[in-house]
């Protein structure tokens, strides 16, 4: 069996149009939508929403690759280079700097042509700190890059990404490609999921990394798809493919064997249409969360207030397993009854609805 990059029409993509024409007009219609709907909140509701998604990207595109950073370091990072905090929070955790540094660099320099140090200015940031692999460079060296499963002795090879020699023409013909089809470029691509759905494919294809190759294709594909829109979008594809991996990973390998790629289409615009769907609960739930505090942060005490605040950091899922007394208790280092008593004023007030009852009472924000 051929790689995709080893058969005769490689980077000649061919796909059926017609099979994705709702796709891209849901994305149009949404992406119009959810803009409209952002510029309708107020602009502390704008920025909670947008450090949220950014955070959500961080976090979410690490996890697809098995590194878990702290939600509060990539959060404080992501404040911190969005200029919204002086003087700036304290970042512990070097990967979540460096992540977070990632993420809104992408987002300031979106409309911006890609070069190859840019690649590599991204590499280092997500590598920030660590000492055990060569940031900054394409890979060199002379074993295959390959994807496997199975124990030793009796591993399946699912994919083998080009030689480490051809990397520096492979991908000096993707950066050309990518530059070419942009709205400013030669032969631009009208459709901006279908651009970066190809984008994404074809960097994962090439793999021109050591490592980091996953964190770095996601990027591309975000600023491809804000690219070719003209604004930076709000959306987390991470935080939605991360939810299913092993579909993603069953798509992308389905996708390096062929050059004929309306399956992969259909996969990763279904997985745009879903990060934008979440992105708009989003906005919706940033402004119930400030319309909220406008009413009621003058009727709470400063216990009830904290759990309010915890609940609310939990986003649109809300929180796992809803608020109980000895949650609130934990929060607040207050003792049972105390906790009881705050938690039964929230509910008369109407701000909290109790589920359950006896020692499985649970509780969660009324109508959010």
């Amino acid at each position: 069996m051929k790689y995709n990059w080893q058969q005769p029409d490689w980077l000649r993509f061919n796909f059926d149009t017609s099979k994705i024409e709702d796709f891209l007009y849901d994305f149009t219609e949404k992406a119009g939508l959810i803009r409209g709907l952002l510029t309708s909140v107020p602009q502390k509701a704008q920025e909670e929403a947008l450090v949220e998604v950014l955070v959500s990207e961080a976090v979410k595109t690490s996890e697809i690759e098995n590194e878990y950073l702290s939600r509060e370091d990539v959060t404080s990072s992501i404040r911190n280079n969005l200029g919204l905090v002086v003087p700036h929070e304290k970042v512990k955790d070097s990967r979540a700097k460096g992540i977070g540094q990632m993420m809104t660099e992408i987002r300031r320099t979106y409309h911006l042509p890609l070069m190859e140090e840019t690649l590599m200015q991204w590499h280092r940031m997500i590598f920030a700190g660590q000492s055990n692999i060569e940031t900054g460079k394409w890979r060199t060296h002379t074993a295959p890059i390959q994807v496997i499963s199975g124990a030793i002795g009796s591993e399946k090879v699912h994919f083998e990404a080009p030689p480490s020699v051809e990397v520096p023409k492979q991908m000096g013909a993707f950066i050309r490609w990518l530059n070419n089809t942009s709205p400013q470029g030669t032969k631009p691509i009208k459709h901006a999921p279908i651009r970066a759905a190809i984008a994404h494919l074809y960097f994962e294809t090439i793999h021109p990394f050591e490592d980091g190759n996953g964190r770095i294709g996601r990027a591309i594909a975000d600023k491809t798809l804000s690219q070719s829109v003209g604004y930076p979008l709000l959306m987390s594809l991470s935080a939605t493919i991360e939810k299913n991996k092993k579909a993603y990973y069953t798509e992308l390998k389905k996708a390096q064997r062929s050059n004929e790629i309306t399956p992969w289409l259909i996969y990763f615009l279904q997985v745009i249409l879903e990060a934008q769907q979440q992105a708009e609960n989003l906005v919706h739930f940033t402004l119930k969360k400030a319309r909220f505090f406008d009413l009621h942060q003058d009727q709470l005490n400063e216990r009830q207030l904290k759990t309010i605040k915890r609940i609310f950091q939990a986003g649109p899922e809300g929180f796992q397993g809803g608020m109980t007394a000895k949650k609130h208790m934990h929060i607040n280092k207050t003792s049972k009854a105390t906790a009881t008593r705050d938690l039964q004023k929230l509910e008369r007030l109407g701000i909290l609805t109790a589920q359950g009852g006896g020692r499985s009472t649970h509780y969660g924000l009324t109508g959010v």
